[in-house]
């Protein structure tokens, strides 16, 4: 038989009316959300506007909400392994029974508050490259690093990169990626330099936050953003929840480090289809799945 992996989003699956039609039968859980970071983040997710939802900082809470509000509601269907995308892997912790849904809530709020002032204190940006590969992408960087910051921060799909670093280096590097070819080079709209050494200062506020909280082992296989692997062990969970803010997000290779280790049903947990989209063009061959709203969980118990 083949087993279920459970994955879960990250920044840019937000929309305006997430989440809403969970919000009456996870009433409870919302409320205390919202009491517990201290203002309505249920208002802004159900209602907008859409600038205040794509602000790190609010954007993580939200599909964190978002994604274990679902999975408070799928309890007959039990997956075998998770992962998450970037700020997924905290959705996917609490998949794993390793935090709490309130202590998860108060670890993104931390992290999208640090990585914000991080791209304040040190500008960056982001850039999507696609139709190139993987060597090329990160020969380029070598090359712009001599004299600027960039690295690739995510290995998405077969194809598709995102490069990270200070503003001058992204765009020196998406020059260089259309001179060799790449099908497609396009700047992206975040608020920092997010999975790249200009974290810095976000790692440090967010390691007191880790430190502060409590985490137990995994009950099921985590495969981490950091080394595309399976971890269980609390200290490593948290050791590599410290490292990658700064390093890439390993997502094609996590994939088909689970297919190998026997997953052949993919189900996306949280707002959107990001993850469904590059799970089929990683591998065709498994079955994957998207469970966003009440409709797709009713679909699930008929």
């Amino acid at each position: 038989m083949g087993k279920i992996a459970f994955v879960f989003p990250g920044q840019g699956s937000q929309y305006v009316g997430m989440a809403r039609d969970l919000y009456e039968s996870s009433k409870d859980l919302m409320d205390n959300a919202n009491f517990t970071i201290g203002f309505s983040l249920t208002d802004i997710m159900f209602n907008g506007p859409i600038e205040s939802l794509k602000q790190t900082d609010i954007t993580q809470p939200a599909i964190f909400l978002h994604s274990i509000s679902i999975l408070n509601k799928i309890k007959t269907l039990k997956p075998d392994m998770v992962a998450g995308h970037s700020l997924g892997e905290y959705s996917a912790l609490f998949a794993a029974n390793v935090i709490s849904e309130f202590d998860g809530l108060k670890l993104v709020r931390t992290r999208g508050e640090a990585m914000l002032q991080a791209g304040i204190e040190l500008p960056g940006t982001m850039a999507a490259i696609v139709g190139l590969e993987s060597e090329k992408i990160n020969k380029i960087c070598t090359e712009v690093s001599k004299n600027n910051i960039v690295q690739s921060a995510n290995f998405n799909s077969p194809g598709q990169v995102v490069i990270s670093g200070t503003i001058k280096g992204v765009q020196k590097a998406m020059q260089l990626a259309k001179e060799n070819g790449a099908k497609l080079v396009k700047e992206l709209v975040v608020s920092g330099a997010f999975h790249s050494p200009l974290m810095a200062s976000a790692k440090i506020k967010l390691l007191q936050k880790i430190n502060e909280t409590n985490f137990n082992d995994a009950t099921i296989p985590i495969y981490a953003n950091v080394t595309a692997k399976p971890v269980t062990d609390k200290s490593e969970i948290t050791k590599l929840l410290f490292e990658q803010l700064s390093t890439p997000v390993r997502w094609e290779e996590t994939i088909e480090n689970m297919i190998a280790d026997g997953a052949t049903k993919f189900y996306e947990i949280g707002p959107g289809k990001v993850l469904q989209g590059l799970i089929k063009r990683i591998n065709k061959n498994v079955e994957v799945f998207g469970i966003d709203n009440i409709s797709n969980i009713s679909n699930l118990t008929n």
